[in-house]
């Protein structure tokens, strides 16, 4: 179930994301699929070029999205539908934005680290609410950028897009079973008490034995 998910998300993702550009406006550089030549760089471990960028293909990206966001986001173990919401805001606008917007929206600490209690909180909010309340933070942030006027248009339609797709992942998605508590200290077994002698067999059985008139 969590590869499938992986994969419809990121169909989506790219989806969105379209071919190569290499816009002048965008700091990003030349990209494609989504993947700009600074990430693809990163990945390779040296400097990539414009013509490496234009060659990247589905399969050639798949496991850069994986690694760089999927698993950074915890997707496989988020709820249907916030799976793709965070997913998509990570690659959007990166993973050290992504994270705390969707802490806020669940009412935790934004860390910027998912780890139980995030998990837990997330599994409690309905997902319908988390993915509002996270496209909202989202486009609020995207409008205080100052490339606003040139990609606004087309970041409305993206997080209009995604909010759509995850609420309807969230609509059908089965619920989510909690999880399990968090220990908050060492579990101690409990001592065994010795078994305690009959009155007839004790000590003071017998000495109450001899008052009773019982040898």
């Amino acid at each position: 179930m969590a590869a499938a998910s992986f994969e419809r998300a990121l169909a989506l993702v790219l989806a969105h994301e379209g071919g190569y550009v290499d816009h002048p406006a965008d700091p990003g550089g030349a990209t494609n699929l989504g993947v700009t030549i600074g990430t693809l760089s990163d990945w390779l471990g040296r400097p990539a070029s414009k013509a490496e960028v234009k060659a990247l293909t589905r399969a050639t990206v798949a496991p850069i999205y994986r690694k760089n966001y999927w698993d950074r986001v915890r997707g496989d173990e988020l709820p249907a539908g916030v799976d793709y919401c965070v997913f998509d805001f990570a690659v959007n606008s990166g993973v050290g934005r992504a994270i705390p917007a969707f802490q806020r929206a669940i009412g935790v600490a934004d860390d910027g680290k998912i780890g139980p209690l995030t998990l837990g909180a997330a599994r409690e909010k309905p997902a319908v609410q988390t993915v509002e309340r996270i496209c909202a933070d989202r486009l609020a942030f995207l409008r205080q950028l100052s490339t606003w006027g040139t990609f606004g248009k087309g970041w409305s339609r993206r997080v209009e897009g995604v909010r759509a797709d995850a609420l309807a992942m969230a609509r059908v998605a089965p619920p989510v079973p909690a999880l399990p508590p968090v220990a908050t200290g060492p579990v101690v077994a409990p001592i065994p008490t010795a078994p305690q002698p009959s009155p007839s067999t004790s000590l003071l059985g017998r000495i109450l034995s001899r008052f009773n008139g019982k040898a």
